[in-house]
């Protein structure tokens, strides 16, 4: 067992002010078979404003200190933080500021707890021709889970070019996962990581072409090229534990948000793979969300009127506590 803390600070210092602002996060944790939640803390200045939640609403607002079953103690969340949980049982905040600012901090800190992962057999798994079969439309046959997943999206979409780079390691009765194995090993060993080469718009097929990028392109490439094979790819957004070069101290805020891909197996479920590192993911990821790429699991997006041009300023410290 591995316990970490995390803590990730995004913050905004607008050049003019802001008469109104709605935003919505994903960064609350989600329990997983291998990752336990010990506890979760939201702190957002300007406070929110104190609306009156729908009706809804107040069926999915779990309160300030809930814990309906999923491992998650305590919750804390500043008063008009409503939370609910979208259609993949992520955990979603939406607050809302109506009076004049400028500037917003918002910071989310958590315990976790990581289990090992199980050591993959790679060419245990059926063929991925298989499995493609079988996440197609079937008149009257029950549908897995992950059919939705292997259906185009804004960020990931179905292509020829990749699908033919997808082929390149999915070869003829290729076992599923040696095939996804093969597939995140190309990316990791062809593409450059660049974080001034892309913007938070940059599609897979973009990506594909420039061979740079960061993490979250390398996910969207490999997801894309899965799915233009028929295969199913989903999204996950979390956090990774860097270490420092040796001999070196651990810095406040030097680790970053970070993306990885999970790919559906019928017999291994959902297997998670980081194409940015070439590795499974393990004891060293943090998993927040999960969708059918980044526009579904944005850890913090909004809507204001006013404020001019201001990028934020993100530090995210992981740091082991055993």
């Amino acid at each position: 067992m591995r316990t970490l803390r995390v803590q990730h600070e995004t913050v905004y210092e607008y050049d003019a002010a802001v008469e109104l602002a709605h935003h919505l996060a994903h960064l609350r944790p989600r329990p997983t078979p291998l990752q336990q939640i010990r506890q979760w803390q939201l702190e957002i200045d300007p406070v929110p404003d104190l609306e009156l939640p729908t009706a809804t609403e107040m069926k999915a607002d779990f309160g300030p200190a809930a814990s309906r079953g999923d491992g998650v103690w305590p919750v804390t969340v500043p008063p008009g933080v409503h939370q609910s949980q979208d259609v993949w049982g992520n955990w979603r905040a939406a607050f809302s500021h109506a009076r004049v600012h400028d500037h917003l901090r918002v910071c989310s800190g958590f315990v976790v707890e990581l289990r090992p992962a199980p050591t993959l057999q790679l060419f245990a798994s059926p063929a991925w021709e298989e499995a493609a079969t079988r996440l197609r439309y079937h008149p009257g046959v029950p549908h897995d889970e992950a059919v939705e997943f292997a259906l185009p999206s804004v960020y990931a979409p179905r292509s020829s070019t990749l699908a033919q780079f997808a082929r390149e390691a999915f070869i003829p009765r290729q076992p599923l996962l040696a095939g996804a194995m093969t597939l995140m090993q190309h990316i990791y060993r062809r593409f450059e990581y660049r974080p001034s080469a892309t913007s938070v718009a940059t599609r897979a097929p973009e990506a594909l072409a420039q061979r740079r990028g960061v993490c979250q392109d390398f996910a969207h490439v490999m997801i894309a090229a899965m799915r233009s094979i028929g295969l199913a790819a989903r999204y996950v957004s979390g956090y990774l534990l860097t270490q420092p070069p040796p001999g070196q101290p651990r810095l406040v805020g030097a680790d970053a948000s970070h993306a990885w891909v999970a790919v559906w197996c019928p017999l291994n479920g959902w297997v998670a793979l980081d194409p940015t590192n070439g590795v499974p993911a393990g004891q060293d990821h943090v998993t927040l969300a999960w969708g059918r790429d980044y526009a579904d699991v944005a850890p913090l997006r909004g809507v204001i009127r006013g404020g001019g041009r201001a990028q934020p300023r993100v530090a995210v410290t992981v740091e082991p506590l055993r």
